[in-house]
């Protein structure tokens, strides 16, 4: 061959063998190729697997959250629904209420419209029978006045005038018995105030009665001790205690003399010291002034403790209560002002309780009615007005102020316990040995309440009985009838208020009597 075909062979069968080897190696590649792109197809699956369950299970997180927040959503909204309907529910309920009261008022008012209209149609009645005996009268009175007919007319017309003004008179008093009998029917219902309206009466103020002491003295020897060399020793005693010495020809006696009771006790207890010591000098009379002071300041914390104790009242400031002990040296009239004060606390709370008042104000109000007379030679003003500043200040309730306040009548009375309190007062004041009053005084008091009953026409003797706590008045039987008995009693009551100041009450009694002596022959 050739070398031109040989090379020619040669380079096909090259060729050939290039081609061949070229498909294997291909296909080789592409067989690993396939092999990767599968693996890599099936990762690619996986992961978008994955990825399409997480985003699954995110979707499904926020579907279940979107459903619970429409679920609160819709609880709110029902729970807001219920709510208004409740209220809706409740207007109603009170609407129902409502109109039912209101057509029990419209019942009741029918009713009451049915009776007024019952009551005018009897009136009618009334009045047309009124009207018939008016003409009916009328006509007795024209034949009366014919048969009359000698007499004036002036004469006629007193002659009916008198007639009328009789028949008026008995009419009178038949209409106020049946309203006293109508006031004694409903007397349960209205006992609190016909009690406290029936037993109040008014008590005149109260005037420091005892303003001198007197210290017994061993011997006529002391008196002269007690002047001291020039005077100075009663001038220092005077001094320290603001009190006046008395020292005259009085034998065994030295006189205090001071407006002020606790200033005098100070000066006696100092002056039986100083008399029992024996030492009276001027250092020494203030020594034993200073302790006296001390002894009667824990007398004075003793007694309004005690009396606290005593009227079973408590919660009251102290220095409120130290002042109330300072009326254990206070008398009015002879009568002991702590004592008056206990037992006003006591007789308030027992009439208290018995009409169903508030006690504890009562008793309060009582105790310290008079708080002021502990004070009333220190400062300006009534003791009244006193106590009312002596309470505001220590905080005492307004109703205990106003008992103090209208105890005398200052004021208005304005609670029950007000009334009880002053009533009480005047109880402790005008019991029999309470206080003194003088033979002329009580006189003068008997002979003004017998002249009082005297001054009215028909009366024929009058006496003042039991202490001048009741008259008795006898009138002329021919003068003063029945009916005017009835009426006289009542304006002698009203003009012995009106005229006389007396403590308690007076009982008026008007008789009248009518004795007729037949002889059988």
């Amino acid at each position: 061959m050739e070398p031109v075909v040989l090379g020619i062979v040669v380079g096909l069968i090259s060729l050939i063998i290039g081609a061949v080897g070229g498909i294997a190696i291909s296909k080789a590649i592409d067989k690993k190729n396939t092999a990767i792109a599968k693996s890599k197809a099936a990762k690619i699956i996986e992961d978008a697997y994955s990825e399409a369950k997480a985003v699954r299970k995110e979707s499904v997180l926020e579907a279940k959250e979107e459903a619970h927040k429409i679920k609160q959503e819709l609880d709110s909204e029902i729970k807001e629904r219920r709510t208004e309907i409740q209220k809706l529910e409740e207007r109603l309920i009170i609407k129902e209420e409502n109109l039912i009261k209101k057509e029990e008022m419209l019942d009741k008012k029918q009713e009451n419209l049915e009776v007024t209209k019952n009551a005018l149609l009897q009136k009618e009645n009334e009045l047309q029978v009124k009207e018939g005996n008016l003409i009916e009268e009328q006509n007795k009175c024209d034949l009366e006045l014919s048969r009359v007919a000698k007499l004036t007319i002036e004469e006629a017309k007193a002659e009916l005038i008198q007639k009328y003004e009789i028949e008026a008179k008995q009419d009178a008093v038949k209409y106020v018995r049946e309203i006293e009998q109508q006031a004694k029917d409903e007397a349960d219902k209205k006992s609190k105030e016909i009690i406290t309206m029936a037993i109040q009466k008014c008590a005149v103020d109260h005037a420091q009665d005892i303003t001198v002491s007197a210290v017994a003295i061993p011997n006529e020897e002391i008196k002269g001790r007690i002047i001291g060399r020039e005077g100075r020793n009663i001038r220092a005693l005077e001094q320290a205690t603001g009190v006046e010495l008395i020292i005259d020809d009085t034998p065994d006696v030295i006189t205090l003399s001071s407006f002020d009771p606790v200033r005098r006790e100070i000066a006696r207890i100092a002056l039986e010291k100083l008399i029992l010591d024996g030492r009276i000098h001027p250092t020494r009379i203030e020594e034993l002034v200073e302790k006296a002071k001390k002894d009667v300041d824990l007398s004075i914390r003793e007694a309004g403790e005690n009396a606290l104790y005593d009227s079973g009242i408590h919660n009251m400031h102290p220095e409120l209560a130290r002042i109330l002990g300072r009326l254990k040296f206070r008398t009015s009239y002879g009568q002991n002002c702590l004592n008056h004060s206990l037992e006003v606390c006591h007789l308030a709370g027992l009439m208290a309780s018995e009409i169903g008042a508030d006690v504890n104000t009562a008793k309060r109000g009582g105790l310290l009615h008079d708080i002021g007379k502990a004070v009333d030679f220190e400062q300006e003003g009534t003791h009244v007005s006193l106590g009312v500043e002596i309470a505001k200040k220590y905080k005492e309730s307004p109703a205990v102020i106003h008992c103090i306040e209208a105890h005398h009548f200052g004021v208005e009375f304005q609670s029950v316990e007000a009334i009880l309190v002053q009533v009480a007062d005047a109880i402790s004041s005008a019991r029999p040995g309470a206080r003194r009053e003088s033979l002329e005084s009580y006189i003068k008091r008997l002979e003004n309440l017998e002249n009082i009953a005297k001054s009215f026409d028909g009366v024929d003797k009058t006496f003042a009985i039991q202490a001048g706590r009741e008259i008795r008045v006898i009138v002329k039987p021919d003068e003063v009838s029945d009916e005017k008995a009835y009426f006289l009693a009542k304006d002698i009551a009203k003009k012995i208020e009106n005229e006389l100041q007396y403590p308690g009450q007076i009982k008026v009694n008007v008789i009248r009597e009518i004795r007729k002596t037949e002889i059988a022959k």
